[in-house]
């Protein structure tokens, strides 16, 4: 038989108008049933302790699984039930809490496996008790069902089942199970009551705990966003912290190595000899060494040693006395007293005359000289950076730079990229070429996507300096505020670095690339005694082995040729890296770099 008991009202206030008051007993009840009465008094007290427990329960702070155990284990001292269970339910219907109370050992687990479900997804879809009065005879209850309940053709079991809601969802169910006693009658509606309301108390608690779970959500939310904002604000310091080379321009791989040796270098006091070519920026990165480093205060002087004879150069480095020459009217300090305790900047210095650099390879060693016409020694304190684009180890090797003085300045290299090893940097360089010839000249312009496209395709073989005439050359023909592919010289066959490097007679011809700009191929010194233009024989393999030549020298050309030179050079030397970058005039660790930069594997012989 199944009982329709509707939706029930939900309050504490109607649970002892399932039991007769004590004065209604005392007043209609003879004295021989006193008992009766006093078993009914000690019911009622029973119910609104178990009651009371179970808030004490559902307010506290176990989990939510824990808590709901604590509740069924209370509601069988006051609930005729045999056993009780709780079950919570996802969104998508799957069981996610289940909690029992009971079950004698192992039949636990098999009443998770066979739970009554046809009694339960009636429960959830209806949003009604389920009050059963025999299982046996009842179509929710499979045969399964009635032989975990313990029902049988004798002993017959009722089910009673109410919703648990959230708001106005059921997330789960409250079920009970007792065994009828011959004779005793079955009214559900003061269980039914009881057990709603207990629902209700531990649906309040399951929305409190999906709160708190929210809440934990929001907080591991707000912490990941914390975790990133500090993330980030120590991205950006250290972007902050990275050296900024005044006038440097660019994000390039290439310029980030070379930043990251300026700030190693800069804090030693180590002779540095910067090297790469022609406007590449040389003068920078010794500016930069110098003022990163704990000279920074002190002087910082400069010198073109290319643009001076010999005798001029003297006097300008180590300073004159009066009468030292025809128009040496006064005493004059030469640029080493002056950097003294800070730092001299030598450009050019592959230029200087073999005579001088005796003398000059006296000062960087002793840290002493004599002015021109005089003979008093002065000392000082000063740090060499010199620069070249000049192959020193192959003018040591045809005796036209010292190799003593080469040793001297070349403690520290530091390659220069050349501008078509770092084509990224392009875009910024030019924008802000235009940038400062816009203020010059009180001109808006601005380069459009096809302009940098070309910009981009360029040789540049006379570096950032070439960028930046190239620029302001055609900035300054521009008819409108928008600099396109057209405007750009090399676009109408007028590019005079193409020409230049055309006509040269120790490098290459730049391939014109669809009218679009040509790409300048690296220079190539000649092969001596051929007297053409072709790509010079690798270095090292010519019979004029170079020392620690820059490997942006000869490694930055096409990527077989790289190749090759390599693999020719380890087959020469047996495949041992040490002979072979020794034969190349590089260090182990750059041939190594090499090996592994094309995949080259090393033979073992």
């Amino acid at each position: 038989m199944e009982h329709d008991i509707g939706k029930t009202e939900q309050s504490a206030a109607e649970i002892p108008s399932c039991h007769t008051s004590l004065q209604d007993v005392k007043s209609g009840i003879p004295n021989s049933e006193t008992n009766d009465m006093v078993s009914i008094a000690s019911l009622h007290e029973r119910t609104l302790t178990g009651i009371l427990d179970i808030s004490k329960v559902l307010t506290g702070t176990s989990g939510l699984e824990v808590t709901l155990a604590k509740v069924v284990d209370l509601l069988r001292s006051f609930v005729q039930m045999r056993h009780g269970t709780i079950r919570l339910f996802e969104g998508d219907g799957v069981q996610n809490v289940a909690v029992d109370g009971g079950w004698s050992e192992g039949g636990h687990e098999h009443s998770r496996i066979c739970l009554p479900r046809n009694a339960i997804e009636r429960i959830v879809t209806t949003d009604k008790p389920l009050v059963i009065e025999n299982i046996a005879a009842h179509s929710h209850f499979s045969a399964a069902d009635r032989e975990v309940l313990g029902a049988t053709s004798t002993k017959a079991v009722s089910f009673i089942g109410v919703p648990i809601r959230v708001d106005a969802n059921v997330v789960g169910t409250l079920t009970i199970d007792r065994v009828l006693e011959d004779g005793s009658s079955f009214r559900p509606e003061c269980d039914v009551r009881l057990l709603t309301l207990i629902a209700n108390m531990v649906g309040q608690t399951v929305k409190s705990h999906g709160s708190f779970a929210c809440d934990g959500e929001r907080t591991l939310a707000k912490e990941h966003r914390l975790q990133k904002q500090f993330t980030d604000l120590k991205h950006r310091e250290r972007e902050h912290d990275k050296v900024r080379v005044g006038g440097m321009i660019g994000d390039s791989p290439a310029l980030r190595a070379l930043t990251e040796k300026i700030a190693v270098v800069a804090k030693t006091r180590t002779t540095v000899l910067v090297r790469g070519e022609s406007g590449t920026g040389k003068e920078l990165v010794a500016k930069a060494i110098h003022e990163l480093s704990p000279r920074a205060k002190r002087p910082f002087i400069k010198l073109n040693c290319a643009a001076l004879p010999e005798t001029v150069l003297e006097s300008e480095l180590f300073g004159h006395e009066k009468g030292a020459f025809t128009s040496a009217f006064n005493s004059r300090k030469g640029r080493f007293e002056l950097a003294d305790k800070g730092t001299l900047f030598l450009d050019e210095i592959g230029e200087i005359s073999a005579s001088f650099q005796a003398k000059l390879l006296r000062v960087l060693q002793e840290q002493e000289f004599e002015r021109v016409g005089g003979n008093q020694t002065i000392k000082v304190d000063v740090r060499v950076i010199a620069a070249t684009n000049k192959n020193l180890e192959e003018a040591v090797a045809r005796n036209e730079f010292r190799a003593d003085l080469y040793y001297r300045i070349n403690v520290v290299p530091l390659f220069l990229p050349a501008l078509r090893e770092r084509r990224n940097d392009i875009p910024l360089l030019a924008a802000k070429f235009l940038k400062t010839f816009n203020e010059e000249n009180s001109r808006k312009l601005a380069f459009d996507a096809g302009a940098i496209e070309v910009l981009m395709s360029c040789g540049f073989p006379g570096n950032i300096r070439e960028l930046e005439n190239c620029v302001n050359r055609t900035a300054i023909f521009a008819p409108g505020p928008l600099i396109g592919r057209n405007d750009l010289c090399c676009s109408n066959g007028q590019c005079f670095s193409a020409a230049l490097w055309r006509r040269s007679g120790s490098c290459t011809a730049p391939p014109q690339s669809g009218g679009t700009g040509g790409v300048a191929a690296r220079p190539t010194p000649p092969v001596e005694g051929s007297g053409s233009a072709a790509v010079a024989t690798p270095p090292g393999l010519n019979g004029h082995a170079p020392l620690g030549r820059a490997p942006s020298a000869y490694l930055n050309g096409p990527r077989i040729t790289d190749a090759e030179r390599v693999i020719e050079a380890m087959e020469r030397c047996g495949w041992v890296q040490a002979k072979a970058a020794r034969l190349l005039g590089l260090t182990p660790r750059q041939i190594g770099y090499v090996l592994k930069k094309y995949g080259i594997e090393v033979k073992r012989l």
